[in-house]
This record gives C-alpha cells, structure tokens and sequence, in this order.
C-alpha cells in the first residue's frame, strides 16, 4: 500500500471546507478541491470514498456532537421531580441555550456547512432532527405537569412542531446572519424569553 503523504488529509478538508462553503454541497467539485490541496483526485477518493464522505469527514463529529449534548440536557432535565421541572424550566432551557451556543460558535464554519451547504446530503434534516427531539421532550413535559391543552386536544402535536421549528430556527439565524458571538449571545437571549412566553401559552391554555 503507498505511504500517504503527510498533511494532505488536513489540507484536503481545509480546501473541502472553503469549496462547500462557497458552493454548497451539490456544486462543490472534487477537481478544485484536490488542486487546491495539492492532490489528486484519487488521493481525495482513497481518503474519503467520495464527495459525500469528504463532507461527512468536516459536518459529522460536530454534527453528533452537538445532538449529543442536546440529548444529555433533555435527559437531566427530565430525571428532576415535577416540582423542580416546573420551577426550573425557563432557567435551565436559557442556562443550556448558551452552553450550546458557546458549542456553535467553537465549530462555526461546520454549523454554516450544517445549516446552508448540505442539501443532497444525509445532513440536509439537521435542523429537522434536533426539532424531533424537542418535541418529544415537550410532549414528556406537558405530561410530566399535567398538562391540559394536549389532551383537550387545544394543542396539537402539528402545532408543537410548528413552534418548535421557529425555536431552533431563530437559534440558527445566529450562524446564517454570521453574527459576532457578542451579538448572538444578546440575540439568544432575548430570542429565549420570548419563546417561553410563547410556550407558556401552550402549557397553560385554556382557549385561544
């Protein structure tokens, strides 16, 4: 087997990462990124297997990653008692919010890939992901407090999705408006309240 020369694989994704985010997945080529790298095509395609791997090598690790912690967060919070679920749900939602975002802006550029550049690839749901989870940690809240509105049937899970998705994309206008981390941070902040107002519509209504 030939020896693989050493610093290509670090240069092949430095050019991969300027090529996708130029172009986005679907038009990103191959052939500039290996010129770029100083490489062949076929050296690309020995390391990655092909363009999609090339982009999975970059998004993936954080991609997971940040899935990961949101998971870890969902968890924790739902091993409290009701009680303490209901009086720390706003706190703990904004305290965790900026953990994640310090986690975003450590890994800007690939949340730009995540967010902009990977339609045509297995990360095109990213955002769609998280949301599906957020349901359903909402769901186990809303019956953990005994929620009403669910099961009047005065809130629907059509209507959770829908409010959910303007959560974590608002949460992301951060990255798509390559705000300063300062300015997200004010940006999140605020973007924080005015959701758990909004969601505190949703565990106590009665009638809208």
């Amino acid at each position: 087997m030939a020896k693989q020369i050493e610093g290509v694989y670090e240069a092949v994704l430095d050019c991969a990462k300027k090529e996708f985010l130029k172009k986005g997945y679907k038009d990103a080529s191959l052939r500039t990124i290996a010129q770029e790298a100083n490489t062949s095509t076929g050296s690309v395609y020995t390391r990655f297997g092909d363009k999609e791997g090339l982009f999975c090598a970059i998004v993936e690790p954080v991609a997971k990653g940040l899935k990961q912690m949101f998971l870890e967060i969902q968890e924790a919070f739902h091993s409290f008692d009701k009680e303490v679920q209901r009086a720390e749900m706003g706190q703990y939602t904004s305290m965790h919010q900026m953990e994640m975002l310090d986690y975003i802006y450590d890994h800007f550029d690939a949340f730009r890939l995540l967010l902009d550049c990977a339609e045509g690839t297995q990360f095109s749901r990213f955002v769609e992901e998280l949301v599906e989870i957020e349901v359903d940690y909402t769901y186990k809240y809303m019956e953990v407090i005994g929620c009403e509105s669910v099961k009047s049937g005065l809130v629907t899970e059509e209507f959770v999705h829908i409010v959910v998705t303007a959560y974590f994309n608002g949460m992301f206008e951060v990255v798509r408006h390559n705000m300063d981390k300062i300015s997200a941070v004010k940006y999140v902040r605020l973007l924080n309240r005015y959701h758990m107002q909004g969601f505190s519509t949703i565990f106590n209504a009665t009638e809208f």
